[in-house]
């Protein structure tokens, strides 16, 4: 199975031999979820302990995946050593083979046994292995973290017993794992694979029996069973689970029953069970209904696969593949709004959603606005997670994958009132629920600000209990646009933790949920605000903005003191945040720039920043400017120029300045620059199916901005990657195949398409969906594919009408296949043979070409292969223009013969 050696170590005392112990180390390798991560290199590891090390073993065969080392993936290897004691170093390295070399490893984690303790340590790498990326380096040494230093006593093995319907499709090649969920945790995804090489599991009404092994998981309340999405699997008839524990004999039943696959009603490959207690109510399964909002931009919509993973209080879904729509239409499209079913056992309350997506096919960049989900198509509530910005490789943060904490759960449409109601008065009603105080002689004491259109108020407040309700007109404010918390301010003795705000109008029935789950910490000054959640109204984004304060290089301009700031803009102010710590003081030290984070509901443009500052040294503080950045919303950065004295006034009072906006530098899409220079070496990935046996050579041809490549044999169409050198060629702007033989019989369907650059790390997708290799009924030579950037659109395609003037001379006809190349500002099409095949004396004989759009013709070369009786051909002249078009047309004149034995002997001409 790969292993290149085991070892073994002895020492020798007093002429007696002592064998140390053989252990088998699990070695769990995560590769980074970075763009490019993945290698194809060999990897090497070594492991060192407190008693020696492996010394150097290659990574041959991953337990748990196909392939290994792939973007975002945890892969397990299995090594047999000599105990080494205590781990405290892995050295890992590649060899740099392949055309994928370079690697961004996350971390390794490593689990041993030795006796009944286990042990679990972790290395933390999260760098490139990579020559032309970070320090260049392909090998590190990696330090046992002790934080995740766990000795593990207690660990559950189970008897997982699988039962598959009678009607359920013979077994094919796909993953099939469970993921089991209790009180204390969740375990790993345990593949479900056969114990004996060559046994076939999961046949039609057969039981598999498996042996799994997890940490203390507690109380089992549900499990998920998934299927890998691979071509042609036909689905999986499950019938149900059996679970035993084998030391505590507790046993679970789950009566499944339900198909997975695609092709059937439910079209899921992931299902997830309850656990069925007589002690305890079984919790029910919900068709949670998830939003995907996609913004009003260019560029917003993707054709990439999307997935999403659901987490609450209770668990999460894992990570599932949003597949089906319940909108009509192309899914993910600008300004769209497709939804989605995913069904879980209830998660409780939502605290989060992690959404991305695979960067495959075309336009694979995505603006999201927002994600929304509800419980079910009934619900009347949706939980509510902005985000407003782009998941795209090279636009705003540069990452295809978020994390959005919810800020709460809305009603999903308006109360619908009679008009005589509509501005009628009432009562904001207020609940707010929290963790426990276990003293309610010590309340805590909150300010709730709520913020309107016209004004705001400030409510104080002491929670004494897990919950309190309270209630005001909020009269004066107009509509309720944000809601804040700020203190303690009162002496604290334990944290407290702030779960939610319930908000009900009397009047309106307007309801909403804030989310605004934090804690409130002893001698902390604390300030959380989220925007309201109207059914009508897209919510505002918390927005991060990174203040960097300049305190000026004269003589004396360092001060230490209190010190707060609140930023004003066109929507509202942040409030005053303070930037010491209670009860402790902060020094502004001369030519530094100290930077603060806080967070806020968007302001809209910035106008103005108050500066609080006090000293009881009398200090005074030269305060140079304040440059406030918004690096998560539109990457913009504000300069408020002071450049004066603050505190010269009296040392009891905080001397307040207002400083206005000097300039704003505004930068709406952060587009990502490549470190390194390009050597227009790119690792290439075709899957097509379909293919017939006896298929010839197919030849690619990239194009760019200054040129094109070579023609280059494909040489696989199974997504295993190859490489493909196209030099100095620019941007590239499309990908042609060529047919090197006769025409096929049936076209071969394309399902993937990408480049990617081995030095920048930059990745092309292309649109694949509907798209057939040499057309549906293989009756092409060529076929083009635009490349698709994020920041400018694709080349289109384009329908070329080509008409061929046969000239009227005796025997100006021919029987040959005739061939033809166009050529344009943007490229050409290829050498393309001409379907019509009855070129005539004095016949206009007219074609059909598909290509990407090859900008201003300039020329075209005509030929016949100068094969058949009578293959000379007199030509007169060929016109092209775009199909549907009246004006436009391209006239090529010839009037001239293509004949071997006719004038200059020539059978191919460049027509201009």
């Amino acid at each position: 199975d790969g292993k290149a050696f085991e070892s073994c170590a002895n020492y020798k005392d007093n002429l007696k031999l002592f064998l140390l112990l053989v252990l088998v180390y699990e070695v769990h390798v995560y590769t980074g979820a970075k763009l490019g991560a993945e290698t194809d290199s060999n990897v090497f590891i070594n492991l060192i302990g407190t008693r020696g090390d492996t010394g150097k073993r290659k990574l041959h065969r991953s337990k748990n995946n196909n392939v290994k080392f792939r973007h975002g993936q945890m892969d397990i290897f299995y090594i047999k050593a000599v105990s080494l004691g205590d781990l405290e170093k892995v050295l890992i390295s590649h060899d740099g083979a392949g055309p994928g070399n370079g690697w961004f490893l996350d971390k390794i984690v490593i689990k041993q046994k030795e006796g009944k303790e286990a042990q679990e340590v972790a290395f933390p790498c999260n760098r490139w292995l990579d020559e032309y990326q970070d320090d260049g380096k392909t090998e590190r040494e990696l330090t046992a973290n002790s934080k995740y230093f766990v000795k593990e006593n207690s660990s559950q093995q189970w008897r997982v017993q699988v039962k598959t319907d009678g009607d359920s499709p013979e077994p094919q090649e796909c993953k099939r794992t469970l993921v089991i969920y209790g009180s204390k945790g969740k375990s790993d995804e345990l593949l479900l694979s056969p114990q004996t090489p060559g046994y076939v599991c999961f046949l039609p009404r057969a039981t598999d029996e498996f042996i799994v092994e997890t940490g203390d998981l507690g109380d089992v309340y549900k499990i998920r069973v998934s299927c890998d999405d691979v071509p042609g699997f036909e689905g999986w008839h499950l019938k149900s689970f059996h679970l035993e524990e084998l030391h505590t004999k507790q046993e679970l039943n789950f009566d499944c029953k339900c198909w997975l696959s695609l092709n059937r009603e439910d079209k899921e490959l992931v299902k997830e069970f309850p656990a069925v207690n007589e002690d305890q109510k079984t919790l029910p399964v919900y068709k949670y209904v998830v939003s995907v909002h996609i913004g009003d931009r260019w560029g917003a919509e993707t054709f990439a696969n999307v997935y999403i993973t659901l987490y609450g209080k209770r668990g999460d879904t894992g990570v599932r593949k949003l597949h089906t729509s319940l909108a009509e239409g192309r899914k993910f499209q600008r300004n769209k709004v497709d939804s989605f079913l995913v069904e879980a056992v209830s998660l409780s309350h939502l605290q989060k959603v992690v959404i991305g997506h695979d960067r495959e096919g075309y336009g694979a960049g995505m603006y999201l606005k927002m994600v929304t989900v509800k419980e079910s198509q009934d619900s009347d509530k949706e939980w509510v997670f902005p985000w407003w910005n782009w998941l795209d490789t090279h636009l705003g943060l540069c990452e295809t994958v978020c994390e959005i904490v919810t800020v709460g759960r809305r009603l999903i449409s308006s109360p619908k009132l009679p008009e005589i109601n509509m501005k009628s008065s009432g009562l904001w009603i207020m609940d707010i629920t929290g963790s426990d105080l276990s003293n309610e002689e010590d309340p805590i004491c909150l300010s709730f600000i709520f913020y309107g259109n016209l004004s705001r108020k400030k409510l104080p407040l002491q929670v004494t209990g897990k919950a309190i309700q309270f209630k005001d007109e909020l009269a004066d404010i107009g509509s309720v646009s944000k809601v804040q918390v700020t203190g303690p301010h009162s002496e604290l003795k334990q944290p407290w933790h702030l779960d939610l705000l319930r908000m009900k109008h009397t009047g309106t029935k307007e309801e909403m949920y804030l989310a605004f789950d934090c804690w409130f910490n002893p001698n902390e000054d604390k300030c959380v605000e989220l925007p309201a959640l109207y059914a009508d109204q897209e919510p505002l984004p918390v927005v991060e903005y990174a203040i960097h304060l300049h305190t000026g290089h004269l003589k004396k301009a360092d001060a230490t003191g209190e010190a707060y700031l609140c930023i004003q803009g066109e929507k509202s102010d942040s409030g005053k945040r303070w930037l010491n710590s209670r009860n402790s003081l902060i020094t502004f030290a001369r030519g530094q720039v100290d930077v603060f984070k806080i967070k806020a509901v968007y302001l809209g443009k910035l106008n103005q920043v108050l500066v609080g500052f006090k000293s009881l040294k009398k200090d005074e503080w030269f305060l140079e400017k304040i440059v406030i950045k918004e690096v998560f919303y539109t990457f913009s950065a504000h300069v408020f120029v002071h450049n004066d004295w603050i505190n010269k006034c009296s040392k009891k009072d905080f001397v307040e300045v207002a400083i206005p906006l000097k300039e704003t530098s505004v930068t709406s899409l952060l587009t990502k620059d490549f470190d390194t220079k390009s050597r227009g070496r790119w690792q290439t990935w075709v899957h097509c199916t379909q293919v017939p046996e006896d298929v010839p050579d197919i030849q690619v041809v990239v194009f760019g901005r200054k040129g094109k490549s070579p023609a280059q044999e494909v040489q696989n169409l199974n997504d295993n990657p190859f490489l493909l050198t196209v030099g100095d060629i620019g941007d590239i702007t499309k990908v042609s195949f060529v047919l090197s033989g006769p025409c096929l019989g049936r076209g071969i369907k394309l399902h993937k398409l990408r480049l990617k650059d081995l030095d920048t790390k930059q990745e092309l997708g292309f649109h694949t969906e509907t798209q057939w290799l040499f057309g549906e009924d293989g009756s092409d030579t060529v076929t083009e594919l635009a490349a698709v950037r994020p920041d400018k659109p694709p080349l289109r395609g384009v329908l070329y009408s080509i008409s061929v003037h046969t000239g009227t001379l005796p025997a100006s006809g021919t029987d040959a296949d005739v061939f033809i190349t166009v050529f344009g500002e943007q490229g050409d099409s290829c050498k393309r043979r001409l379907r019509h095949s009855n070129f005539e004396k004095g016949q206009v004989c007219i074609s059909e070409m598909r290509a990407v759009d090859l900008g201003q013709l300039s020329k075209v070369l005509v030929k016949h292969h100068n094969i058949g009786y009578g293959a000379g051909w007199y030509l007169d002249q060929i016109v092209i223009r775009e199909s549907g078009k009246a004006d436009g047309q391209y006239a090529f004149l010839c009037q001239q013969w293509l004949d071997s034995g006719v004038g200059d002997a020539q059978t191919e001409r460049m027509l201009k």
